[in-house]
């Protein structure tokens, strides 16, 4: 009986088996959240030892022991396998050293303080913190209308995902595309990899991004989000009191509404992430009379966490240059360019325009020379300049720009010019300016982490993109708000913030001084002067003298340019300005976008005028 019973069930099965057998597999479920993050370097980093043994002097570092020469006045050393090299100077008993990182896959190069102290008889000892190159993906995965499973591709250190501009995944079987493109082109192979269906994790190559990032679920707790997918009321957090030189305070006490504030925080938090340009606003805070009142981190942003600053940068390097003037008569603003980077002498055959251009030409973009940005038939470009690799230094390189105009006469972006400037502190000081922004800034300031980039040929970078702490990053703005003065010590002359903070010459729809920016601001009634620092992706500081206000905030729409608009024309008028209250104020009134003066037409760029020999 056993035996025919099985039979039967043999045959029943044979005879289901091939429709059975011939039902597709149901396709995976893809939709949702997904994360992948990778760490790239540097490996050097931690504890560093410099020490004198007998006519030897040996740097430790990392598991690594090297020789330390003298060159020039400074101890450098190199590590072997290009990863890192240091140099420095003997200041006091101290020594002031400047570390310096390789590129890595998406940063880099930096140069980082490394400042080291007496650690006994003929011993210093400190820290080595470079910046770490962590990159870091999230992807929304969302069935459309027609189907397709369409794609937010979101990375908040450099905004890859919308450089990319991926719009799908293709699933076929266990392999996977990514597809998309910006502009007309929407149907490029971004990345391609498997979908490991047991372990959800979807593996996709990205190129020239390190190779493979493995994707798996992100829950609604994620930093792709400002704080979480629901994130609840907001309340108010005064900001700590650190050893920082930054004091803090409430907002009652410097005439600020509290209620105004958290509606600002509210509203970044409440911002849907459900869209490719979806704003991401990093950091964002408020000082009044000198004090710190608001600090607010969102999408996994931190206040120990270095941020690139992008073209406000620029406004740093205007900060060194004016704390070059104040301490070094031998450089003025008057300074020929072309005799301060030939050494005191102009070189010979130099044309007319060129012998004109000073350094307050280049920090109020009026070179003249035929470097416009956004002009990309201009040889002087920033992209042009930095995607070349046939001359590696870049000041030499911007020496030979031809010239467009006659310097002074008009205004015209471009990212050399300020970089050349500071060329020209290097040139006056003959030793690496960054020294001096550590020494005359960074360290009076209490600013004891930063990296700066520098070019193929080993110079610091002036044109922007400094790393920088949020809270360091708003003290610039205090700095120039004060007069040039930090806790009682002068670091730039008064004439020089003046200078610098008052418009010199329209550039787009707004004025310009030493690489700040003007604006005016309506506020109860009429209007009041501004001032700024600005860099692509949503780097501000946003001074108001008449109202004593500073306020710093970083982002990363680098490519996206998401919607919330301007800081600018958003935060400051909107939430902040308003939420000023003094003795006696009216009632709250709300605050309205049209109020806001329109920005007057981009300042019109005449056609350039090449000249041989010039």
């Amino acid at each position: 009986m056993k035996r025919a019973w099985t039979i039967c069930a043999v045959a029943v099965f044979l005879m289901f088996a091939p429709q059975a057998l011939a039902q597709p597999a149901a396709a995976p479920d893809l939709e949702g959240l997904w994360k992948a993050e990778r760490v790239f370097g540097p490996r050097a980093r931690g504890p560093l030892v410099i020490r004198r043994i007998g006519a030897r002097t040996i740097a430790e570092i990392a598991g690594r022991r090297v020789e330390v020469r003298r060159e020039g006045g400074e101890l450098v050393f190199a590590l072997p396998n290009g990863e890192g090299d240091f140099h420095g100077k003997q200041t006091g008993d101290g020594i002031l050293g400047l570390w310096r990182q390789p590129r890595t896959v998406s940063d880099g190069p930096f140069e980082s303080p490394a400042r080291l102290r007496p650690d006994g008889p003929g011993q210093w000892r400190g820290e080595v913190a470079p910046q770490e190159d962590t990159f870091t993906f999230w992807m929304l995965v969302r069935r459309r209308a027609d189907g397709a499973l369409g794609v937010i591709l979101r990375n908040p250190e450099r905004d890859f995902g919308g450089q990319l501009g991926a719009e799908r995944l293709v699933l076929n079987g266990a392999d996977v595309q990514l597809v998309g493109g910006r502009g007309a082109r929407k149907d490029n192979v971004l990345g391609s990899g498997r979908y490991d269906a047991e372990n959800q994790v979807l593996t996709i190559a990205l190129p020239g991004r390190g190779g493979s990032y493995d994707f798996m679920r992100d829950g609604d707790g994620s930093d792709f989000y400002p704080r979480g997918k629901m994130p609840g009321r907001y309340a108010y957090v005064a900001p700590p009191a650190l050893d920082d030189g930054l004091p803090t305070a409430t907002p009652e006490t410097v005439g600020l509404d509290r209620a105004g504030l958290e509606a600002m925080v509210q509203e970044i938090l409440d911002m849907p992430m459900d869209t490719a340009g979806a704003p991401q606003v990093h950091a964002v805070l408020v000082a009044r009379h000198g004090k710190l009142v608001l600090e607010e981190y969102f999408h996994g942003a931190t206040r120990e966490r270095l941020h690139t600053t992008r073209s406000a940068g620029k406004s740093v390097t205007s900060v060194l240059i004016g704390a070059t003037l104040a301490s070094d008569k031998r450089l003025q603003l008057s300074s020929p360019v072309y005799q301060v980077m030939n050494g005191g002498a102009f070189p010979a055959g130099l044309g007319p325009r060129k012998q004109e251009m000073t350094l307050e030409n280049l920090i109020t973009m009026t070179s003249g020379y035929y470097c416009n940005d956004a002009d990309e038939a201009a040889p002087g470009g920033e992209e042009i300049m930095t995607n070349q690799d046939a001359e590696p230094d870049y000041y030499r390189f911007t020496l030979k720009v031809p010239m467009a105009y006659a310097p002074g006469r008009v205004a015209v972006y471009c990212s050399a010019s300020p970089n050349l400037a500071l060329g020209m502190v290097g040139r006056t000081l003959g030793e690496d300016p960054v020294y001096g922004f550590d020494l005359r800034i960074a360290q009076p300031l209490r600013i004891d982490r930063y990296a700066w980039g520098f070019d193929p040929a080993g110079h610091p970078y002036g044109g922007g993109s400094v790393l920088l702490r949020p809270r360091d990053f708003l003290k610039f703005g205090q700095l120039m708000l004060n007069g040039g003065t930090w806790a009682g010590r002068r670091i730039l002359s008064e004439d020089y913030v003046r200078r610098a903070t008052r418009a010199h010459y329209p550039l787009g729809r707004f004025g310009y001084g030493y690489l700040w920016w003007t604006t005016d601001f309506p506020y109860r009634g009429g209007t009041t002067p501004a001032f700024m620092a600005l860099g692509n992706g949503g780097q501000r500081i946003i001074v108001v003298p008449q109202l004593d206000l500073v306020v710093a905030a970083m982002a990363g729409e680098y490519f996206t340019q998401g919607g919330y608009g301007d800081l600018e024309t958003a935060i400051v008028p909107r939430f902040i300005m308003a939420a000023i209250r003094e003795p006696g104020d009216p009632p709250k009134q709300p605050f309205h976008p049209a109020d806001y003066a329109s920005p007057q037409a981009r300042s019109p760029i005449p056609a350039p005028e090449l000249r041989p020999n010039d």
